[in-house]
């Protein structure tokens, strides 16, 4: 100071971090922020800001990638240290607001504002939530499978003692934590006041006094698809409260930005023998919402945004004239043949288009697809490949899977005891596609459950007082096997199949897979499981496909959120022609068999190939189906289920119907005759066999062949068949290593 010099010093030190002047300099910074950024010569969050409290919204919400090219050290700040930043942030908000829209007047009481997040910063997965990422702002990927009902948390409380009236406010923070009332009365009395002291525990809360925000918690579980083998899904609480409740369901797949933080539960503070008991230290982890990011287009799993080159890409794949044989190709390239097979489960990658008609009915455009066949034809590989290449998927066996498990269970939350729907796999796998296998080995009750998520793809719950409707817009794809294990082509397609015909007329394609012996198709199968075996080439080379699974699965996302085909005028003469015949086919056949028939064709059918027509064209991205579609669609049908239709009836009339000109034939003739003689022969052997074993009487097989086929005059092969039959059913028994038949039951 003595020199003679003007000297200056800091009054408010900015680079105090610890201090108020920090605070209200991080403040003036946001703000700053909020007014002053651009994109293109936008104001964005002032603009934002503007619109949303002239709706009465009092919300912002701010990008962090913004931010960080505003002000890097404000944005890692904000992800470091973001129960300091956010409050900051939201008053800066506040009086933002203020200068915007009120810039005239000095005192307007607005409420307060919340900041809302996103960025496209890297994900973490729940499971790798660990301690050191504690308080820090982290997105979390899932699926909702649980959300709370709506209940209040108080912001700030208002107390007033019971004995003197002295009010006190009492401000609250943080998630789950509570709040703990002062336990004695804090009114300063002055030094004359000799009147006794108020109790302890005085305070009582004024609720109409009080200020309280909605709040919700979410059960967010990790997508079955991010689990790894052999590992339970983890799952994590939200706490979301105000602008961001109600903003999902279960089943929804969404993105979490929130702050992880901790909460002392209520199980671990109370006393008791085990680990557990009395663990005042271990402490409970949540997730604080700050934002909420539900995909935009469900069926592309997140990644609903194509690049121009993925788009000029799809479109000239689209106008391939062999696009429907390549792509039938990439579906599961390593299994040999069952090329029918294949086509029908590309129409249900593709699906048909979704319709709301004026009077506010729904008809699905999901297509369903039953295999029913023998063991050992590749059912399960198929339907594994498709939860491999489907966008979303989620694979089930029948015997693991409950009525409940498929559909949704009700549960009970632990800290407010309240109950709450958690969904199944059908409304997980909304969107998408759902494989069950085993699909014969499920009880009728739990098969019952899926009927209507079937065709009103919706499922309705009632239960411990829920009375509510949840979406389960899914293909089903199912794997079963028949009766006896194997396909016997001497019974009828209703004593082969263990199904109800509710249910059979839900599938839109059922495809009976026989295990057939044939030389030279033999002979090719073994060349090709071969060469995989050898070095991973079948032979016919294509266990590697054209297009690759993950480039499949894009191109098939973008068709179903590009394209919604109609049916053209000349196509849907063709196809309600085409039906009327073939209900009349069904007829006859029914007629001639004196027995109805197991599988129905009914208008749903009529549905099924108008999807299988439209999933054909939408392969193509072409916005109309026309004839050609409608004839492979048809095709497709008749080979699938009027083939298992007939299956039964060809070789009981022989040449009596033959599909009736619908182009199945592979009982006509000699054959078809044949076997429609021996099965009358069998019938007749069997009869006869009843009457001269009694129940309980036993006799030898030699005797038994001698005179049934000597005597009588029946041909062995009948009386093979009869006593086959009759093994399967239990009415007969062989010993001493077949030589003696006993009888055994009626």
């Amino acid at each position: 100071m003595d020199h003679q010099s003007v000297y200056s010093t800091h009054v408010y030190d900015y680079n105090n971090e610890s201090g108020d002047d920090s605070r209200v300099k991080t403040e003036k910074d946001l703000e700053d922020f909020v007014l002053k950024f651009r994109l293109d010569n936008n104001f964005v969050y002032r603009d934002q800001l503007k619109e949303n409290a002239l709706l009465k919204k009092y919300y912002c919400d701010v990008d962090i990638g913004d931010l960080i090219k505003y002000n890097e050290e404000l944005a890692h700040r904000l992800v470091t240290e973001p129960a300091e930043i956010i409050p900051l942030f939201e008053s800066a908000l506040k009086r933002c607001t203020h200068r915007i829209v009120f810039p005239q007047q000095q005192k307007v009481s607005l409420p307060e504002h919340q900041l809302l997040l996103h960025s496209s910063a890297e994900e973490v997965a729940i499971r790798n939530l660990d301690s050191l990422t504690i308080s820090r702002l982290v997105r979390v990927p899932g699926i909702v499978i649980g959300a709370s009902v709506m209940s209040s948390k108080a912001t700030k409380l208002a107390v007033r003692c019971r004995s003197c009236g002295f009010n006190l406010p009492i401000t609250v923070t943080g998630g789950f934590t509570g709040v703990t009332l002062p336990r004695q009365c804090g009114r300063v009395r002055p030094k004359e006041d000799k009147s006794e002291r108020c109790p302890l525990d005085p305070y009582m809360v004024m609720h109409e006094e009080s200020e309280f925000v909605d709040q919700q918690v979410i059960k967010l579980q990790e997508a079955p698809d991010q689990v790894p083998v052999g590992e339970l899904p983890r799952h994590v609480l939200i706490s979301a409260d105000r602008y961001l409740t109600n903003r999902v369901v279960p089943g929804s797949r969404c993105t979490i930005t929130g702050v992880f933080s901790i909460y002392q539960n209520k199980s671990s503070t109370k006393g008791g023998s085990g680990n557990t008991g009395g663990a005042i230290a271990i402490r409970t982890p949540y997730l604080r919402a700050v934002g909420i990011q539900t995909d935009i287009d469900q069926t592309a799993k997140g990644s609903a945004i194509y690049t121009e080159e993925e788009e000029q890409e799809f479109l000239e794949l689209s106008r391939r004239p062999d696009l429907y044989n390549v792509m039938t190709d990439c579906i599961a390239p390593s299994i040999y043949g069952n090329r029918d097979i294949k086509k029908a489960i590309l129409c249900l990658l593709m699906g048909g288009s979704k319709k709301i008609l004026p009077d506010g009915m729904k008809l699905r455009g999901d297509i369903n697809v039953l295999l029913l066949g023998d063991p050992g034809t590749a059912k399960s590989q198929l339907l594994k490949f498709v939860e491999k290449v489907a966008p979303i998927a989620i694979y089930t066996s029948g015997k693991g899977s409950s009525a409940a498990g498929l559909t949704a269970s009700v549960q009970r939350e632990q800290s407010t005891r309240e109950f709450y729907l958690e969904g199944g796999a059908m409304v997980l796998a909304d969107g998408g596609v759902v494989c069950i296998d085993e699909f014969d080995k499920m009880r009728d009750e739990d098969r019952v459950a899926i009927h209507e998520a079937m065709e009103q793809q919706t499922i309705s719950i009632a239960k411990a007082g829920i009375t509510t409707i949840l979406n389960a817009r899914t293909s089903v794809l199912a794997a079963a096997n028949p009766i006896f294990g194997r396909y016997d082509d001497m019974k009828s397609p209703g004593e082969n199949i263990d199904f109800q015909t509710t249910i059979l007329s839900r599938f839109d394609m059922i495809f009976i897979v026989k295990d057939e012996h044939e030389r030279g198709k033999d002979e090719r199968m073994a060349k090709h499981v071969m060469g995989i075996h050898m070095g991973g080439r079948g032979v016919e080379d294509q266990t590697e496909s054209e297009i690759p699974v993950d480039k499949l699965r894009r191109y098939i996302s973008y068709c179903k959120s590009r394209c919604a085909p109609r049916l053209s005028a000349e196509a849907a003469e063709k196809l309600s022609s085409h039906f009327v015949s073939i209900r009349r086919q069904v007829h006859v056949a029914e007629l001639e068999m004196n027995a109805r028939s197991s599988i129905p064709i009914t208008v749903r059918q009529l549905e099924a190939i108008v999807r299988i027509t439209e999933s054909l064209a939408k392969l193509t991205l072409s916005p109309i189906a026309t004839e050609q579609h409608v004839d492979e669609a048809i095709r497709l049908f008749l080979c699938s289920t009027m083939d298992a239709v007939s299956q039964g009836s060809q070789t009981r009339m022989g040449t009596g119907n033959n599909g009736g000109g619908s182009g199945i034939s592979t009982g006509v003739g000699p054959g078809g005759a044949a076997a429609r003689e021996l099965y009358e022969e069998a019938l007749r052997v069997e009869a006869e066999l009843k009457r001269r074993l009694p129940i309980g009487w036993s006799t030898s097989l030699a005797t038994l062949r001698r005179e049934m086929v000597e005597v009588r005059g029946f041909s062995e092969q009948a009386l093979n068949r009869a006593l086959l039959l009759l093994q399967r059913r239990d009415t007969i028994m062989f010993r001493n290593q077949g030589a003696q038949v006993y009888r055994n039951g009626a």
